[in-house]
């Protein structure tokens, strides 16, 4: 994230909010809805791939973009959010900081096991209700018990004649 690729800070009241984008991974599985949910790199609890917007992407583009370098996932990803919520992100100085995180829907088309951050991050599926008790954010929790990402690319109704 020092990398100068990331943009973007807005000041709420007397701190400031570092704005980041990230991405629920979805694929149907047996015909089950399935999310995908990845290990932080310092702590080691379940999250989703999520970091600052990213400069000459959109929001979306941006969460697609993590999606890949932090679980090796490429795929469809929704122009428009399915919500946002808040996290203290613990930083190396053992200050904290106050990221808001806009989240989007991504339907996986592709899952490789050569990604950037191979090695430093586990990442597993589970259905969303599972996966909403995994997370510790109440805010990612609400969003995942709820998460409808609506027909997906093999949920069309077969086409013929009726």
């Amino acid at each position: 994230m020092g990398d100068g690729r990331h943009i973007g800070m807005t000041s709420i009241g007397s701190g400031e909010i570092r704005p980041q984008c990230g991405a629920i991974c979805w694929r149907l599985e047996g015909g089950e809805l399935q999310v995908l949910l990845i290990t932080s790199r310092d702590t080691g609890r379940w999250v989703i791939p999520k970091g600052g917007r990213i400069e000459g992407l959109d929001d979306a583009g941006s969460a697609a973009q993590e999606a890949w370098e932090e679980a090796g996932i490429q795929g469809e990803i929704a122009p428009q959010p399915v919500g946002s919520f808040t996290y203290q992100k613990i930083a190396k100085n053992a200050a904290s900081i106050a990221c808001e995180v806009v989240v989007f829907p991504l339907a996986v088309e592709g899952m490789s096991d050569s990604f950037p951050e191979r090695g430093q991050r586990k990442r597993k599926w589970f259905t969303p209700d599972v996966a909403a008790r995994k997370v510790a954010e109440p805010g990612l929790r609400e969003i995942l018990v709820r998460f409808d990402p609506g027909p997906g690319p093999d949920d069309g109704l077969p086409l013929g004649d009726y």
